[in-house]
């Protein structure tokens, strides 16, 4: 693994306040989301590093705002935060926060993010509003307003075109990937979420095998079955996304592809996890096998290792796909 100094030095970081507000990102990612702070430094150019754990941990710091607590409290708490963040990068001033310090010098090196963090702002709203969703349809909306702009923040880092708009192949690429990521999360986290007074099935889809909201948060035995049958639908339509999603890797420059390789093959390992849990995902969350995320990152990171190689050497890649 490449140090973390030499990372923000290839990223051109070289001033003491910079560096210690990227530092900072970096703790905080590697403490609440080490296995994808682990994915970003084994899989990644050294160089994509450092904006890489700035817009993870701008992600992180908006959701923790808008997580808990009433709705107008959440909105009003985004609206202050959304404030700072565009006073941040629209200021000429290195801010306090070292959050948006880190998110500052990002995008000032990486201008096509500014949009992208507009973007997801806008779409936060949607997350500070969410109850759950009565439909289907209302299920996407969420994906197109909010989980897509949360992805496009990194995801816009390995972009063939970082402004490429929703009709690109590798944005709609990234939209199915999300798609699919995304009711997986939903699923996994059934339990957790009902206990919490939202999950994200859609409520006709509830009605149509016979449940109810409060089957799930009082965890009835009487439900498993249905439960059962509902959540293999859902994992079908999350595995639909993946021919779709498979494509990315092909789009992007041969020293991206083990990155998003390793995405696609863990989705495909949590979603395995998912259908072993099935009705059971009422009683406790689903999770991928340990030994099977770490061999998917040891094959990648050979990949990567070996893709940085032949371009330090000025060699073709002649890699192939093996999640």
């Amino acid at each position: 693994m490449t140090r973390w100094s030499t990372a923000l030095k290839t990223a051109g970081v070289t001033d003491p306040r910079l560096r210690r507000a990227y530092d900072a990102q970096r703790r905080l990612v590697r403490r609440f989301a080490p296995h994808e702070y682990a994915a970003v430094r084994l899989l990644l150019p050294p160089e994509l590093h450092p904006p890489a754990v700035a817009a993870v941990a701008y992600m992180h710091a908006t959701d923790e705002l808008i997580d808990t607590g009433a709705v107008d409290v959440r909105t009003t708490v985004l609206a202050s935060w959304d404030a700072r963040t565009t006073a941040a990068l629209d200021g000429g001033e290195l801010p306090s926060d070292e959050t948006l310090s880190a998110l500052r010098d990002t995008t000032l090196r990486h201008p096509y993010l500014v949009a992208r963090v507009r973007a997801f702002l806008d779409g936060a709203t949607v997350e500070a509003r969410w109850t759950g969703f009565a439909t289907e349809a209302d299920f996407q909306a969420y994906v197109d307003s909010y989980a897509l702009p949360a992805l496009m923040l990194t995801a816009s880092l390995l972009a063939p075109d970082p402004d490429a708009g929703p009709d690109d192949p590798y944005v709609r690429g990234c939209r199915a990937l999300i798609e699919g990521l995304q009711r997986t999360d939903f699923l996994a986290d059934l339990a957790e979420d009902a206990e919490d007074g939202r999950i994200g099935i859609p409520e006709d889809e509830l009605v149509r095998h016979g449940l109810k909201f409060e089957d799930l948060r009082g965890r009835s035995e009487a439900a498993v079955p249905a439960l059962e049958r509902l959540v293999h639908e859902q994992a079908d339509l999350a595995e639909a996304t993946l021919p779709e999603g498979r494509t990315l890797p092909a789009l992007v420059a041969a020293e991206h592809r083990p990155f998003l390789d390793a995405l696609i093959a863990v989705q495909e390992l949590r979603l395995r996890a998912v259908r072993r849990e099935g009705g059971r995902l009422i009683r406790r969350g689903a999770n991928p096998s340990v030994l099977g995320g770490l061999g998917i990152l040891a094959r990648q990171y050979r990949r990567a290792r070996a893709a940085r190689r032949r371009a330090r050497q000025g060699l073709p890649d002649n890699s192939r796909r093996r999640p």
